[in-house]
């Protein structure tokens, strides 16, 4: 099933398309699923450039796609692993739900509270000028938090929950960033797989 069919709403009022998908992955799934990803994905750590200092990434990465796919981010040169069994089957899920090709995931490994995310937009070169990017969600609900580029007003947070699914398309790199804070609440590891789509 399409789940465009549904009539989503977009999230933001301008500048962009954002939509939630809550349990598109279903509750009974989502554990095991993180629990396979936790086990068989190559984490590491790395270091990037940050105010001319070399600093620890405050999570763990991994990237991984079809062959001689490569990302360039933060100063990081990432050549792609292959897809797993399970990264391909989440892959195909997410192409047949959205008619879209996607070529390549990052995943990121948020250990505690204490890992997060910068404010960032994923405007690489790589991606293109108006990406498709499909996040998804498994672990401890942690909050993304968005903010307009030009209008400071324009705020907006979202709980991203086991299982649960954002889809980052049109213009939105272009006009905001987005993050996931740190936080006070104590909570176990989180792991967020980014599908998106390498340009050649």
């Amino acid at each position: 099933m399409n789940l465009f069919s549904n009539s989503k709403q977009n999230l933001l009022p301008c500048d962009g398309e954002l939509y939630l998908f809550e349990n598109f992955i279903p509750p009974g799934e989502a554990k095991p699923i993180y629990e396979q990803l936790l086990k068989e994905i190559n984490w590491q750590q790395y270091q990037i450039r940050m105010f001319g200092k070399m600093i620890n990434q405050p999570r763990l990465t991994a990237w991984y796609g079809e062959e001689n796919i490569a990302y360039s981010y933060s100063g990081l040169n990432l050549n792609a692993l292959p897809f797993t069994p399970l990264l391909e089957k989440l892959r195909t899920k997410i192409e047949e739900n959205f008619q879209t090709n996607l070529n390549s995931v990052l995943l990121n490994l948020y250990r505690n509270e204490k890992d997060s995310m910068g404010w960032h937009a994923d405007d690489e070169k790589e991606l293109g000028s108006s990406p498709i990017i499909a996040s998804l969600s498994f672990g401890s609900t942690r909050k993304f938090l968005l903010k307009h580029k030009l209008d400071k007003a324009l705020k907006l947070a979202i709980n991203l929950t086991p299982g649960s699914l954002i889809l980052m398309k049109g213009t939105m790199q272009h006009h905001w960033l987005h993050a996931i804070p740190k936080t006070t609440i104590k909570c176990d590891s989180r792991i967020n797989l980014t599908y998106r789509k390498i340009l050649f």
